[in-house]
């Protein structure tokens, strides 16, 4: 039997008794006894589950925070997997981040610290300035009950770019023995199967022999099931190893991201190009869920308060398709077919999504309300991207989340904005175009008539930011 092969602190750990939808945070406290990996919200909120994960990246590891919580044993496979327990020297030296914490006095009940240590571990081996915005978006996915944050916060700046640690010297060596462990492409337990294949025609083939087999990319969304509703996923097809699906090019004025791309490696991307759009992937979630989800994975979902869809809307993106047939290429908006559904059929997969990038004179900007403003489920998502001639709207294509069973454009505001000069005094009928349109309706987040003042405010909101630009 196919084991799941990965290090664990160093030593090469071998899984093949487990179900394969165990959570990693479940196996490290029940089978590894290593109990300093906390649960606290089984949801990857709250970040005491976090672990580091040091995947290869051409020839080296890149070490990653991520959620232990959402994540199912296999997709630990060919990995380093690194603990609260494993970072302190085999002497019992503190590692630089736990002395800083314990420097500042950084703990109280301590259930929280495993998760800060970790999230800073990582921060620690990212090479990043100590600058107030970076080291709380660091933080971002790690909440305390108890200390307060000036502390770790603190503690955190004193660790950013060093002092080097053992791990430098020893990461050739992880990358190595991370190099001669056999990947596992089938894991099977009981009536469950995990299947994990490495290219698109082997994931074509994996979808002919399970298809009613669930797609999983991150799992950020999926995991839940596991996680939270302790559910026994029967199949599972796993995307992330798929070479085809991992690519970003920019090419014939088109940025392309492949369907396994995660949301970190889409980021810089995404700054370059589409700066509003790269500052709501980070308010989407924390690095940790970042590091593992991916914006096909939001797209598949085709949940109504999908902070991605409405920005691929606007921007007028297209979905490609894959099958053993071949290809089919669709605008994003007639993908999402309605509340969670889309038009993807059976054996198909999103291979990539094409976001064609800005003409000269054409803006772009995106907004999210939420009731806090990292790591929070939108209320309403508003994307907007507008070209003006003379003053004039020459197009504008409004996309909105949050207001509809699935997101969707504001027609009769599009069409009604046409040739109009863009000043607010165009704006005034603004809600009655809205209501033409959408439908919202009424939950714990917010009211049918909060949400549709709050869509109109987002325009108006763009409008004056690029008037005053």
């Amino acid at each position: 039997m196919a084991a799941v092969r990965f290090l664990l602190n160093g030593k090469q750990f071998s899984e093949d008794g487990a179900p394969p939808s165990m959570t990693v945070l479940d196996w490290l406290r029940t089978r590894a006894r290593l109990t300093g990996t906390k649960e606290g919200c089984a949801e990857g909120d709250c970040g005491a589950c976090t672990i580091v994960l040091g995947r290869r990246v051409d020839g080296s590891l890149r070490f990653e925070a991520v959620n232990s919580c959402l994540m199912m044993l296999p997709q630990i496979d060919n990995c380093a997997v690194l603990t609260v327990e494993g970072v302190a020297a085999a002497d019992g030296a503190l590692h630089p981040v736990q002395q800083a914490l314990v420097d500042t006095d950084s703990t109280q009940c301590g259930f929280c610290t495993p998760g800060f240590v970790m999230a800073m571990f990582a921060f620690h081996h990212g090479g990043e300035p100590a600058e107030n915005a970076i080291v709380h978006e660091a933080l971002a996915g790690n909440l305390c009950r108890c200390t307060g944050y000036r502390p770790i916060v603190a503690a955190c700046r004193r660790i950013a770019h060093g002092p080097a640690d053992r791990f430098v010297a020893e990461l050739p060596a992880l990358a190595d023995a991370v190099s001669t462990l056999p990947p596992c492409a089938e894991y099977r337990h009981g009536a469950q199967v995990f299947l994990r294949p490495r290219s698109l025609d082997a994931l074509f083939a994996a979808t002919a022999q399970l298809p009613d087999a669930l797609l999983l990319a991150g799992g950020t969304d999926l995991g839940l099931r596991v996680s939270k509703y302790r559910e026994a996923l029967p199949a599972v097809i796993s995307v992330e190893g798929v070479e085809e699906l991992r690519r970003i090019k920019t090419q014939r004025g088109a940025l392309e991201i492949g369907g396994a791309v995660t949301y970190t490696a889409a980021l810089p991307h995404l700054d370059r190009h589409f700066p509003y759009f790269g500052a709501l992937v980070r308010r989407i979630g924390s690095r940790q869920i970042r590091n593992l989800g991916t914006i096909a994975g939001n797209l598949a979902t085709a949940s109504p308060i999908g902070d991605t869809i409405p920005c691929l809307i606007a921007l007028d993106a297209t979905v490609t398709l894959a099958s053993r047939a071949g290809e089919r290429i669709l605008p994003v908006e007639e993908f999402v077919t309605g509340y969670r559904r889309t038009a993807l059929a059976a054996g198909e997969v999103i291979s990539a999504i094409r976001i064609p990038l800005l003409g000269a004179g054409e803006e772009f900007a995106a907004y999210k309300l939420c009731k806090r403003f990292d790591q929070d489920i939108s209320t309403v998502i508003a994307a907007f991207r507008l070209e003006r001639q003379g003053g004039k709207v020459a197009r504008l294509r409004a996309a909105y989340g949050g207001v509809a069973p699935r997101a969707m454009r504001a027609a009769s505001l599009e069409a009604a904005a046409r040739g109009r000069p863009w000043a607010p005094a165009w704006l005034a009928d603004i809600e009655d175009l809205l209501a033409r349109d959408f439908v919202p309706i009424t939950d714990h987040r917010g009211g049918a008539a909060y949400r549709m003042r709050a869509a109109a405010g987002l325009l108006r909101r763009f409008q004056l930011e690029t008037s005053l630009a």
